[in-house]
């Protein structure tokens, strides 16, 4: 088994790797490749010159140190129980700390993956409160942003210890969400004509009815910032001798 950057030619074996782990549609796979992806910010398994197993990492910051969001962490069904996985994350957790990064963030989809990331090393780091809301009429200052006033200003808003996702991380999400801002909050979201998604919610969680409303929709979920009674959210492996992140906000999921 060998474990490498990917090349161009790698491209089609990826693509569909990442279609038979996640069932990702053939727009969302060509916005990711478009806007996030990196030879450089990728790993490959390969055995006999085929894919058995691929991942994908965001460049952030904590503390103004260099963290990698690790996302779609796949293996090939013909190569599942083998401990490509295992072996694959490895490899990469070296290869990120010869490059200078203090840690990995990753999200997992459910506690049978929060369990094994946690035998890899992980440990939980950060929590989100999940608010749902029906739309409510009011007065609400909500003005629509660019991807640039919104790194900005989510500085201002990340609690202490929070994961600044900026660049390729904003360029994605931007192709998927919207950014608004208020007098006392930041959100980015998705809507259709019923139904608002808050993928992240800073600042003052009060207005999420109107917020709602103003946006055209019925009802509406928000996550924003949890505590330890919340949902376990994202967890993070040490890959230096430094603080651990307190909260990661913005999942591509």
């Amino acid at each position: 088994m060998k474990f490498e950057a990917p090349c161009r030619e790698h491209l089609p074996m990826l693509w569909a790797l990442w279609q038979e782990a996640f069932g990702d549609s053939d727009a969302f796979l060509e916005s990711f490749f478009r806007s996030a992806f990196s030879v450089s910010r990728a790993r490959c398994a390969l055995i006999d010159g085929k894919l058995a197993g691929a991942l994908y990492w965001f460049d952030c910051q904590c503390n103004g140190e260099r963290v990698a969001y690790i996302y779609a962490v796949a293996t090939a069904s013909a190569y599942r129980g083998q401990g490509i996985c295992r072996a694959l994350m490895e490899h990469t957790h070296d290869a990120l700390r010869k490059q200078g990064y203090i840690g990995a963030v990753l999200v997992p989809g459910d506690d049978g993956l929060f369990e094994m990331y946690r035998k890899m090393g992980y440990q939980t780091c950060g929590y989100v409160r999940e608010i749902r809301c029906d739309a409510k009429e009011g007065n609400l200052s909500l003005v629509s942003i660019d991807r640039s006033e919104y790194a900005t200003l989510r500085r201002q808003y990340l609690p202490v210890g929070g994961v600044v996702q900026e660049r390729e991380n904003l360029e994605f999400l931007e192709a998927q969400a919207s950014f608004y801002r208020g007098d006392d909050f930041l959100l980015a979201c998705q809507k259709n004509e019923r139904h608002l998604r808050g993928i992240e919610l800073l600042g003052n969680v009060e207005h999420l009815p109107q917020i709602v409303h103003a946006l055209g929709c019925e009802t509406g979920a928000f996550r924003t910032v949890g505590q330890t009674a919340d949902r376990p959210f994202a967890m993070y492996c040490a890959l230096q001798n430094k603080p651990m992140p307190t909260y990661f906000g913005l999942a591509f999921d």
